[in-house]
């Protein structure tokens, strides 16, 4: 038997004071004020737990580690990270979770619903710490900073990121090889070396690539857009890694040395080439007859015997030759 009924409302209870608080519902009076910021509320249990926000209050302490709450519903949750109960499943795949926010949160993953706008731009997000860190890009707030440099950023796992560079840890690794790296998308690009996959594929010719990057480059002998100027010369050249390969001509540096003379040069691709007059590797194979060659510049003057292309023509007389070597010879004979 429930006495007190609701004169707005089918609600009924056993207890006066019950209805008193049901009431307020209908009425929107919140009669229980914090003394230190706005809020309000129809009843003191809520109010004693706001006040916590400004005591620092926590009473609700972990046995098993040091966390403690304002809220028995958050100790709860938290106890979860220590019992691995995770009894929050979805329905549309294996992931389960431990509390019900994580799992709407999920959820939108398979809706593809985005409910946090930027009113900044047209960016939408899942989750509203996405949209915080976004908002970030607008304001230029960096609030994490490295203690071991000048670097920060907008977000924690950015930081996270960068402090590898400092303690040197590589925690993603390749299973059919040595590598290792500080980012998973690296791993990830990695790994098309051994699986073979380009799926970055260029829409003016039969070029595909495992990155995005060497696509965006390779596109540029398209377009012939050449974007990376040498300040020393007239030098132009489609990507930043032959800029600085170039730039070692002004700098006299070889940083790459061979292990087996005292050879050095400027670019790794040199040194490849160069090792293989100590391996006595050929690679490069003539399809018209059984020549080899240890690079593919070698192969490409050797497969003009076979075209009959003379490139190099004199322009004194009317020889043309394969090579720049002859026509230099050749040139010999008019300045005799």
């Amino acid at each position: 038997d429930r006495p007190y009924k609701c004169i707005e409302c089918c609600y009924s209870t056993t207890h006066s004071g019950y209805l008193k608080s049901h009431m307020r519902t209908h009425t929107d009076v919140k009669q229980y004020k914090c003394s230190v910021c706005d809020y309000c509320t129809r009843e003191s249990g809520k109010l004693e737990v706001h006040m916590r926000k400004h005591t620092g209050e926590k009473p609700y302490k972990c046995s098993l580690c040091d966390y403690s709450g304002r809220l028995f519903e958050k100790l709860k949750l938290h106890m979860r990270r220590h019992t691995g109960e995770k009894p929050y499943k979805c329905s549309e795949c294996d992931h389960s979770c431990a509390a019900a926010k994580e799992l709407k949160v999920h959820m939108r993953r398979h809706t593809g619903e985005k409910p946090h706008k930027c009113n900044e731009c047209d960016y939408t997000s899942s989750t509203y710490g996405s949209l915080k860190v976004h908002m970030r890009r607008h304001t230029g707030e960096k609030p994490y900073k490295c203690k071991e440099c000048d670097y920060c950023c907008r977000a924690s796992g950015m930081l996270k990121v960068h402090m590898r560079i400092h303690t040197g840890e590589k925690p993603f690794e390749c299973n059919e090889c040595n590598y290792r790296c500080t980012l998973s998308g690296h791993l990830k690009i990695h790994m098309r070396k051994h699986t073979g996959k380009k799926p970055y594929t260029c829409n003016e010719c039969d070029y595909s690539f495992a990155t995005v990057t060497t696509l965006q480059t390779h596109m540029r002998i398209h377009t012939g857009e050449k974007p990376y100027k040498c300040n020393e010369c007239d030098y132009y050249c489609r990507a930043s890694g032959r800029l600085r390969v170039h730039m070692r001509i002004h700098t006299g540096e070889k940083p790459y040395k061979c292990n087996e003379c005292h050879y050095s040069c400027k670019s790794g691709g040199d040194l490849k080439k160069h090792m293989r007059t100590h391996t006595g590797e050929k690679p490069y194979k003539c399809s018209e007859c059984d020549y080899n060659y240890s690079s593919a510049k070698e192969l490409k003057l050797h497969m003009r015997t076979h075209t009959g292309e003379k490139p190099y023509i004199c322009n004194e007389c009317d020889y043309s030759c394969a090579n720049a070597g002859d026509l230099k010879k050749h040139m010999q004979t008019h300045t005799a």
